[in-house]
């Protein structure tokens, strides 16, 4: 019995310390590149010299540090002690940031290269930068997902395994969930639609004077923006719903990945210092930002109550 048990025992360990090991490992040439870009070293623009962007800069080497961190706490057992706080957090905008990434890294690596030689970048220094950056991305996007599946697997069965429904445990919370998980699926459409639109070459909501700007790197992060939005609607509406999708893990995974991704992407597009250059009219750029933070906000709520539900049921069971 002990020997028939042991290959699929290991196999989440495995998958933990190949992901982990694999994403710390891959991610830290962009981590020394943000560090030098901190510190005004090797920069490819003079604008990335500015206040603004040092702070940029410098953030995003933090989040890869604690990236790094988290890597690690997946592939070894003494990160199942972690606080849920401390682990969920940073991977809900890390898998935000890094998994649309994948789709569009190896259209917008390029696309980066030519925009900022543009911009008057160095050619060579800028062409090895963006090299080791986009391996250090694909390298965490692929890794860390991989070591929190792993994880994920240990401490929150429930999480990531079973059917879509568990039952109804006793004050459960479903009488919240579905005006709230409603709400937020119409702004997840409306916005997805907005981006979609301006994709496709729709003008309305964006700045006459800007049309030109509406370069191949705008209409990737809008397009990715948009069908993630819609994607993430469908996933909460069949999380609270219950109805949609045998199991519980594809729609789980697309709300995660949907609401981490639009508080983090419009995050961090609200920070950014070019970011009036962009093609929206003033008020449509801070309406699509403010609401994608907003609904990324309250889809991770209901997906936690949406787990806490089906944790005291599963438990009941």
């Amino acid at each position: 019995m002990t020997t028939t048990l042991a290959p699929a025992k290991t196999r989440p360990a495995l998958l933990r310390k190949i992901g982990g090991y694999g994403a710390a490992i891959s991610v830290t040439p962009y981590l020394v590149i943000k560090i030098a870009w901190t510190f005004g070293l090797f920069l490819p623009t003079e604008q990335m010299g500015q206040a603004n962007w040092r702070a940029i800069n410098a953030t995003t080497a933090l989040l890869t540090l604690v990236g790094i961190m988290l890597a690690l706490a997946f592939s070894r057992p003494w990160g199942e002690r972690l606080p849920a706080w401390l682990v969920t957090l940073p991977v809900w905008v890390g898998t935000g940031l890094l998994v649309p990434m994948l789709f569009l890294v190896p259209i917008l690596g390029p696309a980066a290269v030519v925009r900022d030689k543009q911009a008057g970048a160095s050619t060579d220094t800028w062409a090895y930068e963006q090299v080791f950056v986009i391996v250090s991305l694909v390298g965490i996007g692929i890794g860390l997902p991989l070591a929190l599946a792993g994880y994920a697997r240990v401490r929150w069965p429930e999480a990531l395994s079973g059917p879509l429904d568990r039952g109804t445990p006793p004050g459960d919370t479903r009488e919240l969930q579905v005006p709230l998980a409603s709400l937020t699926a119409v702004g997840c459409v409306l916005l997805g639609v907005t981006k979609v639109f301006w994709t496709l070459g729709g003008t309305i909501g964006l700045d006459p004077s800007r049309l030109g700007s509406r370069d191949l790197w705008w209409r990737l992060l809008s397009l990715s923006t948009g069908l993630w939005a819609l994607a993430g609607a469908w996933g909460l509406l069949t999380l609270v719903a219950r109805r949609g999708s045998r199991r519980f893990l594809p729609p789980m995974a697309l709300a995660w990945v949907s609401s981490g991704m639009l508080f983090a992407y419009n995050l961090f597009f609200a920070m950014r210092a070019d970011s009036q250059a962009s093609p929206e009219h003033p008020l449509a750029r801070v309406l699509t930002t403010d609401a994608g933070i907003v609904l990324g906000v309250l889809m991770a709520m209901l997906i936690l109550l949406v787990l806490h539900d089906r944790r005291r049921a599963t438990h009941a069971e």
